[in-house]
Order: structure tokens, then sequence, then C-alpha cells
């Protein structure tokens, strides 16, 4: 059993690695990285890695599903490790409607257009989860929005991505530390 459970959403396989759209899933790498652990396949359709983040034991996973069918995977390491509440479940995601590097949490709210969070929501039956969002800022129009969220980025918008991906690992450790509202003070001013 463990007391939550944290999860980075983006799409398996190398083509999309250090895409906009899998910065939940550097974020869960970089997790795992300070946690000294390693990620493994699951059962469940994931890469998880059980680890202790201050005094809580926390599951750290990615899904290797699609993004869109994100919740399956969610819903199944859920039940498997015991997880009952909405809110100790953390999902990391890219935000089209944050500028570059912006981070901000979110307790619960709408999907935004992110079809991980509709697929996560609709295996759950709910919204009350905690988003640790990671701006990557809108394409210049919306038929674009697939190239925008699957490209690599320039040199200058991935540095900018990699500080917010660092900052997105602050932020989950400072959720589980001491709650979403001492995040989101913490983090959504700046």
């Amino acid at each position: 059993m463990v007391d939550a459970l944290v999860v980075g959403l983006g799409n398996p396989g190398k083509e999309y690695a250090r895409t906009r759209h899998n910065v939940g899933e550097e974020t869960i790498a970089l997790l795992v990285e300070r946690a000294a652990a390693k990620l493994k396949a699951t059962r469940d359709r994931a890469l998880a890695a059980e680890v202790v983040l201050g005094t809580r034991r926390v599951l750290l996973a990615f899904p290797t599903t699609y993004m869109n069918d994100s919740g399956i995977a969610v819903r199944a390491l859920m039940r498997r490790h015991g997880i009952t509440e909405p809110g100790d479940l953390v999902v990391v995601h890219d935000e089209l409607d944050l500028e570059p590097g912006i981070v901000r949490v979110k307790l619960g709210g709408g999907l935004a257009g992110n079809n991980g969070l509709r697929s996560i929501t609709a295996h759950l039956h709910t919204q009350d989860y905690v988003r640790v969002r990671i701006g990557i800022g809108k394409p210049p129009s919306k038929e674009l929005g697939a190239d925008h969220v699957l490209s690599r980025l320039p040199l200058a918008q991935r540095e900018l991505l990699d500080v917010a991906v660092q900052r997105a690992a602050d932020a989950v450790e400072v959720i589980l530390a001491d709650g979403p509202d001492v995040a989101m003070r913490q983090f959504n001013g700046l």
C-alpha cells in the first residue's frame, strides 16, 4: 500500500521523448532519479517506482498507454495500490493555456482540452485530483495543436521547459509534504 500516486502524462516511445506533450513523464523521471530509484514495467500498463518522499510512501508512475488512454493505467494503479481518495492522486501534465515554462498547482477543475485528463476523469468518475500543470503555450492556430504538442522544441524553449520540469518536481514534493494548498500558495504566485 502507498499513501499517494503521482502520475506523469505523455506518450510512450522514443519519437515522443522531449516533446511538449511529455513534460509530465519527464517530471516523473526526475522524481525517480531524485529518489535514487528505477522505473519498472507493471502489469497495469505503466512504468512505476515505489519511493519514500519525505514521510510518505509514494508510487511514481508513467502510463505506457498513449496519452488519450491514461485513465486505464491510472485506475488500475489506484486499485492495485489501495488509493481510494482522489486527493491522493497527483497528475503532472502539459498545459496549453499557460505560457511556456509556467508551473501551476490546481485541485480539481476542468480538463482544458487535455485528453489525458479527460481519460483519467472518465475512468475515475471525478475531477477532484491534484494537478501540476506545466505551461507549453498555445500553437499559432488550433489546427496545429497536435504538431505543437508532439514536435521537438527549439533550444531556448527546451531549456525553459527543463527548468519548468525541475519546478514541477519541486511542486510535487511540496504537495506530498505539506498539501496542495501550501503548494498552490508557493507555486501559483510566481
